[in-house]
């Protein structure tokens, strides 16, 4: 009997999977609340080093500008010493320099220290999405990777309710300390519960090593296309998770506590819709386009009426409807690449499209300090429109599903309707 398709609809998450689920959203919220700690801890920060809006952006940019380089080499990482190995890495190391960023003594070592975190975090995202590919089937991928996911949101939740009254009381510095230690616990959990890979047929004919697979991989203007759709989004992820937090409390009055409580609902409904985006995409099999363009649009319209809001209250509103807009997009942006390549290319596809994101986080905080600063917070608001435009426009360009996308990185290695994979070995570390 011929092997089912990888293109079937949307299954249940078995035990193994369930539990996979479960370490890696640990893991995604821990990453995620060390990354927005200090979007929180701007204001502090600014005033102890005296520092310009765009000196602050500049802190954020440091981080992301490490984090987006050491996407590409994470996944590979992935590839080659297993998704177990990596993610273990990347956690322990991130959680030190997390630390060390409580100990930064001046502007210029901040900029260090935060740099190599962002390196230390850079190498996880494409680990952990190929330890989840090893751990599902076609039909659970997006779905599982859906709910890990939303752990970002999830994440932008726990991360004001966590730090700013650690910032309040004992000082930014706390802070990072305190979130370091909930890191190195993340890591002992993943270290000792994360299942084996599924059992896999090995039968067909081998996918090609590693290195040779990732050059198909980076080659592709199929990929590059989903890493552009991926940096419209995170365009809006970036800005908003950099500048809210400041423009509350120096615009509009609001105290960090009030703030960070404000922030807990966008970000709720953000999670929901990342966790229903993933969905959507397993049901729909891929396309793309048929939530991106629509939930795109309807960003972009939301993020105009917010930059242009009188009030606070009207400025969360349309902050929560951008924000769940944009988050449908998030898993179908991956839904393609991760459900048409070989698990042993998921490392490298994975860290591809994500590096296109977070080179979004390159240029958004530092972009909107300088907007802020010459022009208000309304013109740098608006810049993130052209996130919102940028992501639809390249959605109608990408291959939809798993066969074009097939025929667009022309790959051998498949047959009989599914990846040809490579013997698994144990991954323990």
């Amino acid at each position: 009997m011929a092997p089912p398709s990888p293109a079937r609809s949307r299954e249940r998450l078995d035990r193994g999977a369930r539990i996979t689920v479960a370490l890696l959203f640990g893991a995604w919220l821990i990453d995620y609340v060390d990354r927005l700690v200090i979007n929180l801890a701007l204001p502090s920060i600014g005033e102890e080093f005296d520092l310009s809006r765009a000196e602050q952006g500049l802190a954020v940019s440091a981080f992301v500008l490490a984090y987006a380089a050491c996407q590409i080499p994470g996944g590979m990482l992935a590839d080659r010493f297993g998704a177990r190995r990596v993610t273990c890495w990347a956690l322990l190391i991130w959680s030190a320099f997390t630390a060390l960023t409580g100990f930064a003594g001046s502007f210029a070592i901040l900029l260090v220290v935060r740099f190599l975190f962002g390196a230390a975090e850079g190498i996880f995202p494409g680990a952990s999405m190929k330890a989840i590919t090893e751990r599902t089937t076609p039909g659970q991928r997006m779905g599982a990777n859906g709910v890990v996911q939303s752990a970002n949101a999830i994440g932008a939740v726990a991360a004001p309710l966590i730090a700013a009254p650690l910032l309040t009381h004992f000082g930014w510095r706390s802070a990072f300390f305190t979130v370091a230690g909930v890191g190195v616990f993340v890591y002992a959990a993943v270290r000792l519960w994360l299942p084996e890979p599924l059992a896999r047929d090995t039968e067909h004919h081998p996918a090609p090593a590693a290195g040779g697979g990732a050059r198909i991989v980076l080659r592709s203007p199929a990929m590059w296309g989903f890493a552009a759709m991926f940096f419209g989004y995170d365009i809006i992820v970036w800005g908003l998770n950099t500048w809210v937090p400041s423009y509350l409390s120096q615009e509009r009055g609001v105290s960090l506590t009030s703030a960070g409580a404000l922030a807990v609902i966008p970000a709720a409904a953000a999670a929901g819709a990342v966790i229903v985006g993933g969905r959507l995409a397993d049901r729909l099999q891929g396309h793309p386009r048929k939530i991106v363009v629509p939930s795109m649009s309807v960003a972009a319209v939301a993020l105009i009426l917010m930059a242009t809001a009188s009030g606070t209250v009207a400025f969360i509103l349309w902050m929560t409807v951008a924000t769940a807009s944009a988050s449908l997009s998030y898993m179908p942006v991956y839904s393609v690449p991760l459900r048409s390549l070989p698990p042993e290319l998921t490392g490298a596809g994975a860290g591809l499209i994500t590096f296109g994101g977070q080179f979004a986080g390159v240029i958004a905080p530092t972009a909107m300090g300088l907007l802020a600063d010459r022009m208000g917070f309304g013109a740098a608001f608006g810049f993130l429109v052209l996130g919102a435009v940028l992501a639809g426009v390249v959605a109608v360009a990408t291959p939809q599903d798993t066969d074009s996308f097939r025929r667009s990185l022309r790959l051998p290695q498949f047959a009989d309707g599914i990846p040809a994979p490579l013997p698994v070995e144990s991954e323990k570390a």
